[in-house]
């Protein structure tokens, strides 16, 4: 699969959509097609923090990966599954980074959970306005810069002055959060892995 993973990581749409194509039609397990599309997102946001990829790449690659999850989510999704639960997710206020929460809903999407996506740069009132609106089970912030770190509180205590917060679990992820942010903001999880994140929410809501 490591021909796949470097062509999403090279940004190459052409190959990237032929080689899941081809995979699927030799019937490869489309859970090893996603797993190679997800390194090769990895190292997208790799080549970004290093200054190689700017925001028009970052832009790029998520195109692809859509495109590419266009072709694979009929095979991934599992029957039956829909109306397990319901997640809403945004990346929080101040970024606009969608990458990492992309990822996560096209596990969660595939493991047959209802999946609002609020887009990026989402701010507190979105989120509570959501929750609202939507009755879930389970909210995810997401964020890659230590910027988003303050606005993940804000939301979290703005669900709580909401009176929200016990009907809510929240899992926060992103390359900055680990367990001490994940206290500060409130949070009741933290994970920077896609995969992680659903073997968390099926804990909480099966």
């Amino acid at each position: 699969m490591e021909d796949l993973t470097n062509a999403v990581a090279n940004i190459e749409e052409e190959t990237v959509l032929n080689l899941v194509k081809q995979k699927l039609d030799a019937n490869v397990d489309p859970y090893e097609i996603l797993e190679a599309l997800r390194k090769g997102m990895a190292e997208v946001g790799n080549q970004s923090g290093e200054g190689n990829y700017f925001l028009t790449d970052l832009i790029m690659a998520g195109e692809i990966f859509s495109e590419a999850m266009e072709i694979l989510m009929p095979k991934l999704t599992k029957p039956g599954g829909e109306g397990k639960g319901k997640i809403v997710i945004g990346t929080v206020k101040g970024d606009i980074h969608n990458i990492g929460k992309d990822i996560a809903i096209t596990f969660m999407k595939a493991e047959g959970y209802d999946v609002v996506d609020l887009g990026v740069d989402v701010p507190a009132q979105k989120f509570i306005d959501a929750i609202n609106e939507n009755n879930p089970q389970v909210v995810g912030m997401s964020g890659l810069l230590t910027l988003s770190i303050e606005p993940m509180k804000e939301a979290i205590d703005a669900i709580k002055s909401a009176n929200l917060r016990d009907k809510v679990k929240v899992i926060i992820g992103g390359e900055r959060t680990d367990q001490s942010v994940c206290e500060h903001v409130g949070a009741d999880a933290w994970v920077n892995d896609a995969v992680e994140g659903v073997k968390i929410i099926k804990g909480w809501i099966g």
